[in-house]
């Protein structure tokens, strides 16, 4: 099911959020420049590395450029291809406005870093001696989607299911599309811990426990931040 847009205007403009897709795709044009062996380089250095960040909370030092710490945050410029970037980019332009638009944009620039921090701290907590570097913005926009379906259960989401050469369209809440996600990025990362296949950062993959720790932790901050007062414009900043 691929989302299209939602029924939910904003009253203001989402600086944030644009720059922050502003900055996903340009980090992306930059991977995309690099040739093979610098990219590899490049990823391993601003990517989370579970095995690297388990030594350096150790205290080993690992005497590299970018402290392992900061890839909690450099990693989620990064993605792994075109169709990794456009994914979460399109999650994130249909619900960060909305999001944005409750928290106020410092507010809601300090959430989503934090979600994705946290969620990366989660994905690690589960593979913890994995060398494979995990980067990507979707533990942030996953704890948008947190947030979002505890603000906002009822708005429309329009989307199409692409079947071959048909793309039948639907509408549904929110609670049940971003529900169902959540149930399914849940589902995979607990089959990833009993079974050895491509599900999951071990082997390589998609990291749906950085999902998962995101959306739940997006519905913490949220509320937190004051995800349910209503701002004037005035205040859209803070």
């Amino acid at each position: 099911m691929v989302p299209i847009r939602d029924n939910n205007p904003t009253k203001i403009t989402p600086y944030v959020t644009y720059g922050l897709i502003a900055a996903n795709v340009l980090a992306f044009l930059y991977e995309a420049n690099l040739p093979p062996q610098a990219l590899n380089g490049f990823l391993r250095l601003a990517a989370v590395v579970p095995r690297e960040l388990t030594l350096s909370f150790a205290g080993v030092s690992l005497h590299q450029p970018v402290p392992e710490w900061a890839t909690l945050i450099t990693s989620q410029f990064l993605h792994g291809g075109f169709l990794h970037l456009a994914g979460n980019m399109l999650f994130f332009w249909i619900f960060g406005n909305n999001v944005e638009d409750k928290l106020g944009h410092a507010k809601y620039l300090l959430f989503y870093l934090s979600c994705g921090v946290l969620a990366s701290l989660t994905q690690w907590f589960f593979a913890q001696d994995s060398s494979i570097p995990s980067l990507g913005a979707s533990g942030a926009i996953a704890g948008v989607l947190g947030a979002y379906i505890l603000r906002f259960p009822n708005a429309e989401v329009l989307g199409i299911v692409p079947l071959g050469f048909f793309f039948p369209s639907f509408r549904v809440p929110a609670y049940f599309f971003l529900g169902f996600w959540f149930l399914e990025q849940a589902f995979y990362g607990l089959a990833s811990l009993q079974t050895r296949t491509n599900i999951g950062m071990e082997s390589g993959g998609i990291a749906y426990w950085a999902h998962a720790g995101g959306f739940i932790f997006g519905a913490i901050l949220g509320p937190l931040l004051g995800l349910f007062n209503d701002k004037s414009k005035e205040e859209a900043w803070y």
